[in-house]
């Protein structure tokens, strides 16, 4: 049996929370199709195994993901999880992508929707899916205080800002936690995001710890994309692009070879070991993939295997973005530290 995850808190003012979270976003958007049953008995077993932080946003599916989680924990103890919930972001009945919306009535109008899709009375981490870049933060983290007072939500949170935007919501309202695409081969928090929170105890939440699938040590080169996964457009996907970066999996896979485990465990290992205030979140929609995930948390990296991974995959190494261009312009965390 894989071991239980550790309790920890999401920087000095969020909730505490199980040290391994579930991204569930896969389960009703972005990666392709997905089957429903699977996904809420995926959830199940991430509940079971001890795993307490569910990660959703109210656009994963327009809403299905919410609705999805509310299925997975009927019967459950709601006390015992905590949903961290991603706003903001508008999207077309075609799926299209609008722009986004965080201001305060919006911010307000949003979490309405999100309590009723979720069957719950509070969210325990409510946050903005991007910086608005027509709304100051402080109206936004302002916003979401007057629902705190309120009792609809207990913490607030924030997702892929800059050190600036940091430290203003943090003078307007505590914040638990910066949820940031954090992988080996996506560092770009080191330099200043990562201190800075750290300086304003702000926790890290990671998604993006095998950069979608890429350092799962699943993917190949001639695999299929569906037409509605979104990593067909991502340019760490694309041509020489995936060559190069399927490489640098390959030299991570003797690392791990080597440790008995599977690239996956490697790679969130490797996240975990960070720091105690980074929480890294596994985006399992299968619960055979869960369980490799959960392996992780048997991998204890030495200084020697810290090393070996670094050489096999060098800050900076990875090919092409992480988004796509016009995605990329709206991440204040690229933008805003350069």
């Amino acid at each position: 049996m894989p071991t239980t995850p550790a309790r920890t808190t999401l920087g000095s003012a969020g909730p505490t929370t199980s040290a391994l979270g579930l991204g569930c976003m896969g389960m009703s958007d972005l990666y392709g199709p997905a089957d429903e049953a699977e996904s809420i008995a995926t959830v199940h077993a991430a509940l079971d195994a001890g795993i307490t932080l569910l990660d959703t946003g109210d656009f994963y599916g327009m809403g299905h993901n919410e609705l999805l989680i509310h299925d997975a924990l009927r019967g459950r103890n709601r006390e015992n999880v905590q949903i961290s919930v991603k706003f903001g972001a508008q999207r077309g009945p075609d799926r299209t992508w609008l722009g986004y919306d965080a201001s305060p009535a919006a911010t307000k109008t949003a979490l309405a929707y999100t309590l009723r899709r979720l069957r719950t009375d509070h969210i325990d981490v409510y946050r903005p899916a991007r910086l608005d870049p027509n709304v100051p933060i402080e109206e936004t983290v302002g916003a979401i205080a007057d629902l705190v007072q309120a009792g609809y939500v207990r913490h607030i949170g924030l997702s892929e800002v800059g050190a600036d935007t940091l430290r203003r919501a943090a003078a307007v309202h505590p914040i638990s936690d910066l949820q940031i695409e954090y992988s080996l081969i996506s560092r770009g928090l080191e330099a200043e995001i990562l201190p800075t929170a750290r300086e304003l105890g702000i926790g890290i939440t990671a998604y993006g710890v095998l950069s979608r699938g890429l350092l799962s040590g699943h993917w190949s080169n001639d695999r299929e994309i569906a037409a509605t996964d979104f990593r067909g457009h991502s340019p760490r996907f694309q041509g020489d692009n995936l060559a190069h970066n399927l490489s640098l999996v390959e030299a991570l896979r003797k690392t791990a070879e080597a440790k008995g485990a599977s690239v996956a465990q490697v790679a969130i290992a490797w996240v975990a070991s960070r720091g105690e205030d980074i929480v890294p979140l596994v985006g399992a929609r299968r619960r055979d993939r869960l369980a490799e995930a959960l392996g992780a948390l048997d991998v204890t990296l030495t200084p020697a295997d810290l090393a070996a991974i670094e050489a096999a995959v060098p800050a900076g190494s990875a090919a092409g973005d992480r988004y796509a261009a016009a995605q990329m312009a709206h991440l204040d965390s690229e933008t805003s530290d350069r």
